[in-house]
């Protein structure tokens, strides 16, 4: 039988009241509130504090606190990534960052959802579909990424986005629902 947790990965509803659940999301707000806190002339204690809030990150990952996400675990982050300020993951399953990827102020990656038919959303399960972000991407500031998006590299997201489908490599993409407007290609 699997776990909670297991299931949350996996993409399966689960229990986010699990008592593992709960004290990890704890544990993860208590690494969240030193980062935030961290000043940019203490660099090493900055970094100490995103290896192990990240541990599936590049060493070269640059975040402008405030940061925010759920468990930290179940983000995997390529080289050179930046993530402006007040950005949110819900990483309830697996977010995949490209290298050198750029992340504008206010962007949301939301891997978490809930159960469409009311019924099942009234017994307080949960699910999540992952979200993949490739290389070279740049996502402008408050875009909205929902779950079980896919972008591909080198594409650019316009401001104020809200992406609800997949989006190919090399377009620069725009609007509510995200749509492609024109390709980057040369």
């Amino acid at each position: 039988m699997k776990t909670e947790k297991e299931k949350m990965i996996a993409g399966e509803l689960y229990n986010a009241l699990d008592k593992v659940l709960s004290d990890e999301r704890v544990a993860t707000r208590l690494l969240l509130q030193q980062l935030n806190e961290s000043r940019e002339d203490a660099p090493q204690r900055r970094s100490d504090i995103i290896k192990t809030l990240l541990p599936h990150a590049a060493t070269d990952v640059w975040i402008q606190p405030p940061f925010y996400c759920d468990y930290g675990y179940n983000i995997k982050i390529g080289e050179k990534v930046f993530f402006n300020f007040n950005c949110v993951v819900l990483d309830v399953t697996h977010v995949t960052i490209g290298n050198r990827t750029l992340m504008g102020p206010n962007v949301q990656i939301y891997t978490a959802t809930h159960p469409i038919d009311f019924r099942e959303r009234a017994t307080g399960l949960e699910y999540a579909k992952p979200i993949t972000i490739g290389e070279d991407v740049w996502i402008g500031g408050s875009s909205i990424l929902c779950p079980g998006i896919t972008i591909g590299d080198r594409s650019v997201i316009g401001a104020g986005s809200v992406v609800t489908k997949d989006i190919p490599a090399d377009v620069f993409a725009a609007g509510n629902p995200c749509r492609v407007i024109r390709s980057l290609k040369s």
